[in-house]
């Protein structure tokens, strides 16, 4: 069994979402440790890019502040060969194709492999485009995550089919953010892509506080959290380690609960 695969292993998973190098580099391996230490089952790591398309204002912004601290993917590379000694749950990069293009496909890759990076999700590439990163990403043993919106439609059973690792579930249209409720019909999202593959999914985009995200977790095997744990870090800066260990706590307790 892969590392993400045992991530949702007999449990509802919970993955929050963080960019490297906001408020900088020391503070970002910090919060990974506070994450795992808190009850995160997988987390997800976005390389700094200066035009994050699928990104709402919170997430823009810490790429703002990331790239104003000049970090570079090598960078982020370093700091999670450091971080891979401290935590045992799978990493996965978020980030966009022409980070990967203009790294070196190959080279980064294998960077992923050395360092420990389990899978990476690139919203900007369609399905229909996935195959040269997916060949590369599989050769070095990086699990290729596929998104899967409401928009996808007759597509779902195609993308769900192929999926490694687990499956990105958009819970509703247009960029990442907070959103106080999410109306769309993420139940049959979820009931469609199991009648297609057993690899689990996670709903993501909007989800912001403990109840949604139990609720999108109840719904799916997992619930992924970004936003609103970026517009903590933004708040309090090299403090935010314990506050946004906090929060995780308080999402895994309303797991729980529910």
């Amino acid at each position: 069994m892969s590392k993400i695969a045992e991530a949702f292993n007999n449990k509802k998973a919970f993955i929050p979402f963080i960019t490297c190098g906001d408020p900088d580099l020391e503070t970002t391996e910090k919060i990974i440790v506070e994450l795992e230490k808190n009850g995160a089952d997988l987390i997800e790591l976005g390389i700094p890019f200066s035009d994050p398309t699928a990104e709402g204002p919170v997430i823009q912004g810490a790429n703002i502040r990331a790239l104003k601290n000049k970090i570079t993917t090598d960078d982020v590379f370093e700091m999670v060969d450091r971080v891979c000694n401290k935590v045992k749950v799978p990493l996965v990069f978020m980030t966009y194709a022409n980070v990967v293009f203009s790294y070196g496909m190959e080279r980064f890759f294998s960077n992923c492999k050395d360092k420990g990076i389990d899978g990476i999700i690139l919203p900007d590439v369609p399905f229909e485009e996935k195959a040269e990163f997916e060949e590369v990403a599989s050769s070095f043993g990086v699990d290729f995550i596929s998104m899967i919106a409401p928009t996808s439609k007759e597509r779902i059973d195609m993308i769900a089919k192929e999926a490694k690792g687990f499956i990105y579930v958009v819970s509703s249209l247009g960029v990442t953010g907070t959103r106080a409720e999410i109306n769309s019909n993420i139940k049959d999202l979820v009931k469609r892509v199991r009648k297609n593959t057993d690899v689990p999914c996670a709903v993501g985009f909007g989800i912001s506080n403990p109840k949604q995200a139990a609720t999108m977790a109840g719904i799916s095997d997992g619930a992924i959290v970004g936003s609103a744990i970026v517009r903590m870090i933004e708040k309090y800066g090299k403090d935010s380690p314990k506050e946004v260990g906090r929060f995780v706590k308080d999402i895994k307790e309303a797991y729980h609960a529910s």
